[in-house]
């Protein structure tokens, strides 16, 4: 299983904090996006959107997940 945690204002659009997907074989982010419902899947590729993989910042190029696998959506913090 892969699992997805949404945070802040990505929460509401999910509609949940986390969901999760079984994964056989290693899946580029691409296609694991494909598996959520569009709208959120867009929220999710937002330019200011950041990713942690297993608790590490890290880049949404190239990265495939694999089974076992957090990925945590990080969207910008706002407040004052």
């Amino acid at each position: 299983m892969v699992k997805l945690l949404f945070l802040g204002r990505l929460e509401d659009v999910a509609g949940a904090a986390e969901l999760s997907f079984p994964l056989r074989e290693p899946a580029a982010l691409a296609d694991v996006l494909l598996m959520l419902p569009p709208v959120l899947a867009e929220a999710l590729f937002g330019p200011k959107i950041k990713l942690a993989l297993n608790g590490a910042l890290i880049r949404a190029e190239g990265l495939t997940l694999t089974d076992g696998d957090e990925l945590a959506f990080l969207p910008p913090v706002s407040g004052g």
